[in-house]
């Protein structure tokens, strides 16, 4: 497959911008390691025989854009931890299978190397190019696809079991370059914490909320973090948010108890 061809039908509607720049870069040097059959190249297990170019653009501009970013919040504090690197593995391994998890990791390192060689010539550009590609990201994808990518970064972040200070503030600049909140950020991050403190981060509210404003609350992330929301990214994608959604769920049941609801 050519190499215009391959990259421009992985970005799809992400194929022009700082994206398609970064993409263009890193993915030509990697393509003919690739196969076009499987993995993060492939049509995607999930998304149906009947899924159409303009879904499989999304979804693939939606897994480089996780790559993307993730390199930056791994390498935000100066070091990459294999257990960051494994839980991308075993998330791309789990939803796309093994082929996405050689491609995925080819790409991640490509990724790192680019950053080193962007900032060795300009302090802080691979920076400005994550802001940049979070802009073009904001302008493709929905806010529920946003706050499933931003769900999936602070996984990430939490996998080594401690998320470092420079992690935390390079989350923040993604966040916010999505046009997504902080209360929105903590939220994912309090996912799958058995803290009572936590749980109403996660439901984005205080402890001293009344229990109508704790119903109301758990109301709007239903809505907002509905599956349905992202299922044109894929079944797989779509997985992803139902355990997220769970975790949500979880976390009200926490408040309930401790409120006696």
């Amino acid at each position: 497959m050519a190499a215009g061809k391959w990259i421009g039908g992985f970005l799809g509607l992400l194929s022009g911008g700082p994206i398609g720049a970064l993409a263009g870069f890193v993915l030509g040097a990697l393509f003919d390691t690739m196969s076009s059959d499987n993995g993060l190249i492939g049509d995607g297990e999930g998304g149906g025989s009947g899924y159409d170019r303009t879904a499989q653009g999304t979804r693939n501009g939606f897994l480089f854009s996780l790559l993307t970013l993730a390199s930056y919040i791994i390498r935000a504090d100066g070091k990459v931890m294999h257990s960051e690197m494994e839980a991308i593995r075993q998330f791309l391994r789990a939803n796309f299978g093994e082929a996405a998890v050689e491609e995925g990791n080819a790409i991640l390192l490509r990724l790192f190397e680019q950053q080193k060689q962007m900032d060795a010539t300009q302090p802080g550009a691979f920076r400005q190019t994550i802001n940049d590609c979070c802009a073009q990201m904001r302008g493709v994808l929905s806010e529920s696809q946003r706050l499933q990518l931003l769900s999936l970064l602070a996984m990430l972040a939490k996998a080594d079991g401690h998320v470092a200070p420079e992690e935390i503030t390079a989350l923040r600049e993604v966040t916010a370059a999505l046009g997504l909140s902080e209360a929105e950020l903590n939220s994912m991050l309090g996912l799958g914490s058995t803290s009572l403190k936590d749980a109403y981060a996660v439901l984005e509210i205080d402890e001293s909320a009344s229990d109508d404003e704790v119903r109301a609350a758990y109301k709007r992330l239903v809505v907002k973090h509905h599956p349905d929301r992202v299922a044109s990214l894929g079944e797989d994608i779509r997985a992803a948010a139902e355990k997220k959604m769970r975790e949500i769920n979880e976390a009200r049941d926490l408040i309930y108890k401790a409120r006696g609801l």
